[in-house]
């Protein structure tokens, strides 16, 4: 009876102490073994960079649709000479006083500059469309001596530096076609200035 008793109470204690644990042991062997799960990252990609433009359209002489006073239109790269001399491009506004202001003073001069420099020179308009009247009264009434368009479709302000931001702006590309000076506005005696550069580039 004795032992009987003794195996009881044994049974019982074996049984308390898994009932204490709270999970069987085959429980807790598999929370053992179980990966802990990694906290989900989302990888962040570096800003995307654009590369620069490398097409010919987007290079001098451009492929810009420009129409002259006349009615006619031809494209930029037609226009621009490729004669290995330099080009000088005067962007102006019917709309803008200093830019009436600029080439009334290079007009002058502008006889003399050929005489002493080689290089090609045109006029570029970047007005609406809706003022393509204005722009052929003011051209043919100015009788400028070099050639004048507008940038039918104002392309010219998504490929040159500064986006065409302020006007008078004046490009001059060199006899490679590399853009060696670019000036904006216009102050009294900026037309000798810019001459001065003309001949630099003429002769580097």
């Amino acid at each position: 009876m004795r032992h009987t008793f003794w195996v009881i109470i044994g049974i019982a204690a074996i049984i308390g102490l898994q009932a204490c644990s709270g999970t069987p042991p085959a429980a807790n062997a598999q929370t053992a073994t179980t990966p802990v799960r990694q906290a989900s990252v989302t990888p962040v990609s570096a800003p995307a960079v654009t590369a620069p433009a490398t097409s010919t359209a987007d290079a001098f002489p451009f492929d810009i649709e420009l129409k002259d006073a006349d009615g006619k239109s031809y494209s930029s790269s037609d226009v621009f000479m490729d004669n290995g001399k330099p080009t000088v491009l005067l962007f102006w506004l019917t709309t803008c006083k200093p830019c009436h202001m600029k080439l009334s003073a290079i007009k002058p001069l502008y006889p003399q500059w050929k005489e002493e420099a080689d290089f090609n020179v045109f006029a570029i308009s970047g007005d609406y469309s809706k003022n393509y009247d204005s722009f052929v009264q003011q051209t043919k009434t100015k009788d400028w001596d070099w050639d004048t368009y507008i940038d039918v479709n104002r392309s010219f302000r998504d490929l040159l530096p500064g986006n065409l931001n302020g006007y008078p702006q004046t490009f001059i590309f060199d006899k490679n076609g590399k853009l060696a000076y670019q000036d904006k506005r216009y102050r009294p005696g900026d037309a000798d200035k810019l001459f001065a550069k003309i001949k630099e580039i003429c002769n580097s």
